[in-house]
């Protein structure tokens, strides 16, 4: 046998390890114990992922996402428009919220936890989320996702690692909880300045948004 089929092979048996691992990733943010809704929730802590800070002062949006959400990837160009044009004046952030219904939000979720790793959340994200149509429903959504990592240049060994350490489980159940005992029962749902939004439409964020802003 080649050295390069050696390689090839060994590469597959990797991939393949690698979808197991995931897909085993444990112990899943709903099958943890469950926290009730109500009370004081932190929807902004340290390990949030903030996508733009604007400031002490700044309207909060801070949004629950599940990336195998279809309303979620509708909902992702709308908050990158509202992003470019509010840059400056409204403070984002995001939080895993990954349902059950979804079989491939955790590792997406995993995949993009482990780039954040390396400070490359945010373009890792929007990967995801921009090509949600050619891996939600699939069984190898892990190996796209890890597909993602290696155009992104992330050092491999050390992404690998992450998918799969109970370290970055922890880090989605953290949100995963938040969500709960804020009362997110769907994705996506928005907080703005910690009121959770009733969304009707597309245009019912921006309208929280500006009216935030004219306090």
């Amino acid at each position: 046998m080649s050295k390069n089929a050696a390689a090839s092979i060994a590469a597959v048996v990797g991939a393949f390890v690698l979808i197991v691992a995931v897909a085993l990733l444990v112990v899943r943010p709903w099958e943890r114990a469950q926290p009730e809704a109500g009370g004081d929730v932190q929807l902004v802590e340290e390990s949030t992922h903030v996508l733009d800070d604007a400031g002490e002062g700044a309207p909060v949006v801070v949004e629950f996402f599940d990336y195998e959400c279809p309303a979620c990837g509708q909902f992702h160009p709308v908050v990158e428009d509202l992003r470019e044009r509010y840059e400056g004046q409204v403070t984002f952030a995001v939080r895993y919220f990954p349902l059950q219904m979804h079989a491939n939000a955790v590792p997406a979720a995993a995949a993009a936890e482990a780039a954040a790793q390396q400070d490359q959340f945010e373009a890792m994200h929007s990967r995801i989320f921009e090509t949600q149509a050619e891996w939600t429903g699939t069984d190898d959504a892990a190996a796209t996702f890890r597909g993602f990592a290696e155009e992104l240049g992330l050092d491999m060994a050390a992404y690998d690692e992450a998918v799969t350490a109970e370290a970055t489980a922890d880090r989605i159940a953290l949100d995963y909880t938040a969500g709960v005992e804020a009362g997110v029962e769907s994705t996506p749902t928005f907080f703005v300045d910690g009121t959770l939004l009733e969304l009707q439409n597309y245009d019912d964020l921006e309208t929280a948004i500006q009216a935030a802003l004219d306090e």
